[in-house]
Parts: C-alpha cells; sequence; structure tokens
C-alpha cells in the first residue's frame, strides 16, 4: 500500500532526518545571529555615537556589537548540547517554562560577564553615562533573558512540532500494519472456508462419475492455485474472478444437476475492472448454499456486474429470503454463520474505506440480492 512505503520511508530513514534538522539548526542560529549582530552595526553606522568622535571609536563600538552576537552564538550552541543530553526535549511546556526561565537568567549573566569585561576591562573604555554601572548591567541582563528566552522557546517549539508529526507518523504506521494485519487474517479465513464447500461437492462425485471425478479434481487444483496466487494480492481482474466462479459453479451443478441454473449478465466493459480476490466466489458459495441446496426446487443464480460511473456494482441473486438467525435456527437446513459475507465486507471496507458496500437485501420476485460496489482506482475512473 502506498501509506505503508510512505511510513516506512519516513520512519526508516531516521539519520536523514536527524542531518536535515541540524542543517536547518545551523541555518537558523548563524542566520539569526547574524541578523541581530547586522541590525545594531547598521543602527551604530547610521546613527553613530555622540561620544564616538573618530572612525576608530566607531570601529571600536562595531567590535563590541560583534563580540555580543558572537557571544550570544556561542552561549546558546554551547548550552544547547547541554540541554540534548538532559532529554528537555522531551518535556512539556510545564516543565519546560522553570528552566528556560532558570536557563536564560544563567546565560543572559554570563553573557553580560564577558560583554563588559570585554569593553571595561579589555578594552578599558570610559564609562560615561550618568546611569550607574550597575543599573545598566541589570537593565541589559532583563533584556538578555528576555532574547534568550524568545530563542529558547523557538527551539522548544520546534522540537515540539517535530515530536507531534513523528507521534503522527507513528501512529499511520500503526494503523497501517493493524489494517494489514487484520486483511491478511480475513484472507486466511477465506480460503479454508472456500476449500471445505468444494471438498463437499467433489466427494458427492466421486463415486457416481470417476471420470468426471478427475475432471473436478483438476478444477478444484485450479481454484485452489487461484486462492493461493491471489491471497497475495489485493485486487484481480474481475474476468479471472468470474474464470473461478465458473470453475466452482461446475463443481456445484454436479451435485444439484439441474436444481442449478445459471444466468451470466455481464458488462463487456466491467471484465478488466479490478475488485479483491475471492470475493464473487464468497457471494455465489453463498446463494448456492443458502439458495439453491435449502430449495428441493433449486432455482437460478443471476450474476450481473455493471460499470456506474466511478465504480463497479456487483450483484448476485438467488431464490429465497432473508430470515432472522432465530427463523433459521427453527428449521432444518445449513447454519449461517455469516462468516463468509462479513469477510468479504471487511476486506472491502479495509481495502476501500467506507466508499466500498457490501449488503444483502430482499428483491424482486422473491430473490434476495448480495450486491457489492467498489470504487474504482483513479487509473480506472
Amino acid at each position: 500500500m502506498v501509506a505503508t512505503s510512505l511510513t516506512n520511508v519516513l520512519l526508516d530513514n531516521e539519520p536523514a532526518r536527524e542531518r536535515a534538522k541540524e542543517r536547518l539548526y545551523v541555518l537558523f542560529q548563524a542566520g539569526g545571529w547574524f541578523l541581530f549582530t547586522g541590525v545594531q552595526l547598521f543602527v551604530i553606522i547610521i546613527f553613530p555615537q555622540k561620544d564616538a568622535k573618530s572612525l576608530f571609536e566607531t570601529l571600536v563600538n562595531c567590535s563590541v556589537y560583534v563580540e555580543i552576537g558572537a557571544v550570544g552564538l556561542l552561549i546558546t550552541h554551547f548550552t544547547r548540547s547541554i540541554v540534548r543530553r538532559r532529554n528537555w526535549k522531551n518535556l512539556g511546556w510545564r516543565a519546560l517554562v522553570p528552566r528556560i526561565l532558570g536557563l536564560s537568567t544563567l546565560q543572559a549573566f554570563g553573557w553580560n560577564l564577558v560583554v563588559f569585561g570585554y569593553i571595561y576591562v579589555v578594552l578599558q573604555l570610559p564609562w560615561t553615562s550618568k546611569v550607574p554601572l550597575g543599573t545598566v548591567f541589570v537593565f541589559v541582563w532583563i533584556q538578555g533573558i528576555f532574547l534568550l528566552s524568545v530563542w529558547w522557546c523557538i527551539y522548544f517549539f520546534y522540537h515540539l512540532f517535530d515530536r507531534f508529526n513523528r507521534l503522527q507518523i507513528e501512529q499511520l504506521s500503526l494503523a497501517t500494519h493493524a489494517k494489514e494485519a487484520e486483511l491478511r487474517a480475513l484472507k486466511s479465513q477465506v480460503n479454508p472456508h472456500f476449500i471445505f464447500n468444494s471438498l463437499n461437492s467433489l466427494r458427492a462425485l466421486i463415486d457416481e462419475d470417476p471420470s468426471r471425478a478427475r475432471q473436478a479434481v483438476t478444477q478444484l487444483a485450479n481454484l485452489l492455485r487461484y486462492s493461493l496466487q491471489s491471497g497475495q494480492l489485493e485486487t484481480v481482474p474481475f474476468e479471472e474472478e468470474l474464470r473461478v466462479v465458473n470453475d466452482y459453479l461446475a463443481l456445484e451443478q454436479v451435485r444439484h444437476e439441474e436444481r442449478l441454473r445459471l444466468r451470466l449478465d455481464i458488462a463487456p466493459e466491467t471484465l478488466q475492472l479490478p475488485i479483491p480476490p475471492m470475493l464473487l466466489q464468497t457471494l455465489v458459495e453463498n446463494a448456492v448454499k443458502y439458495g439453491i441446496s435449502t430449495r428441493p426446487e433449486g432455482g437460478e443464480i443471476a450474476i450481473i456486474a455493471r460499470r456506474e460511473h466511478d465504480s463497479l456494482r456487483l450483484q448476485v441473486t438467488n431464490p429465497g429470503a432473508i430470515e432472522s438467525p432465530i427463523a433459521r435456527a427453527g428449521r432444518a437446513g445449513p447454519a449461517s454463520t455469516g462468516l463468509g459475507l462479513a469477510n468479504a465486507a471487511n476486506r472491502l471496507r479495509l481495502l476501500f474505506g467506507d466508499q466500498a458496500t457490501l449488503q444483502l437485501r430482499p428483491g424482486q420476485f422473491g430473490n434476495v440480492v448480495a450486491e457489492a460496489i467498489i470504487p474504482l482506482p483513479i487509473s480506472h475512473a
């Protein structure tokens, strides 16, 4: 299935995902701090400070802001490795908020120490402002806490979003694998059910006509081969399924003779349309078992196939009436478990979703109609 291959690619290609995330981090980390530093330099060059009396002093001021941006980049980059080791990325927001505030406070304090130390210890620039140095330090510290908190919020928001996408991909993978496992289980139920009914027909023939029995064995072998091969496929051409059903009905006609009559009403354009394997076989088998076997006079089974817009409408009719389980249990005859039709309905749902339907309803002239509507893929629509 497409969904299976897509989720496998997304989940199995983890190294590529990590490399892409690292490239994205480098791009935004370097680009963000470069933009921050560029804005500061632009303001200094366009609006030089009053105490910058020469080009040299302007360049010194520029070097200060370059240092501010470089220190900010280094601090955020190296503390990121600490955050990754402590696995903060997998925490919820309630646990992250105090950690972000605490880490931003420490980072901003260290950032200020390096910057102020560079300006007034290394460069030994004089303090010319009327505002006390300590007050400016605290004010810049608060600004740094705000700036770094925003940086960490963006960082963790990205990882929260990535984790959410990852969870969705894993859920899709689990749902897909569960769907495939259920479909395989349903297929394994169809084949034994079909074999059991076919062997019953063959058993009735062996003593009466050995030559015809040999022919029936060949037909049964063809049916079993088809059953095994088609079990690996999601859909088969309707023409192939119809050929299998003809072999099955040939076996049943040996047992029921003239009591079983067949009428085909197949539109030629439906022959190459895809249907789930063993679907028509299940419907016909149900019609023979409950529409022919239980009636001394037998009856006619009709197979009708029509293409309607973007779907295939498949009908199998047989004589009889839809009975409740209580009414069926009160009389002699084969008891219906509903296994075959239930499997067919589940397989349609798993393969095509809610657009596919299978229903058993009363028809005209005392018939029962099993009707399946199968959506067509885009290539056939």
